[in-house]
């Protein structure tokens, strides 16, 4: 089963890179300085931030359908990325090294199917989810803190 991964665009993001730390927390955002590593996953770039370096700590909406499975969570932004991570066919190391729960919605944003996996066998579950044709997208969390980690789409 051929399949895409992306990261988050960086677009919606760009207007709180360089906001002073007054202006992040009107908007709910914190930033904070890389200390440990790994330990701060970008959802743009879905590389581990490197340590020194900023992120901005945000609420994000995974979940936009009127819905139910409605969701948002907190995420680690790399204050500054630009490249959005989108490969076909391969796994980020980001993904590689947690637990993972995959959950598959189909069209109109209802969960269909879900599974948690070590994130070394990933692509068996993405297998067996988009075996079944009404799964259209499968979001990625990290299992442990709940926070959306990427979107997976057939390729």
């Amino acid at each position: 089963m051929s399949f895409r991964i992306t990261g988050l665009s960086p677009e919606p993001f760009r207007p709180l890179f360089g906001l002073s730390e007054t202006e992040l927390r009107t908007q709910n955002v914190l930033r904070m300085v890389v200390d440990d590593h790994p330990g701060y996953p970008d959802r743009i770039t879905l590389r581990e931030v490197p340590k020194g370096e900023t992120v901005l700590l945000v609420n994000h909406v995974s979940m936009p359908e009127a819905t139910p499975y409605r969701a948002s969570h907190a995420i680690f932004i790399w204050e500054g990325a630009s490249e959005r991570y989108d490969a076909i066919g391969e796994v980020p190391e980001v993904m590689r090294r947690r637990l993972l729960s995959l959950r598959g919605f189909d069209e109109g944003g209802l969960l269909l199917d879900a599974d948690v996996v070590d994130g070394a066998g990933i692509e068996t579950v993405i297998s067996r989810l988009f075996a079944n044709p009404s799964i259209a997208t499968i979001h990625v969390h990290n299992a442990k803190q709940g926070c959306f980690s990427g979107r997976i789409d057939r390729a």
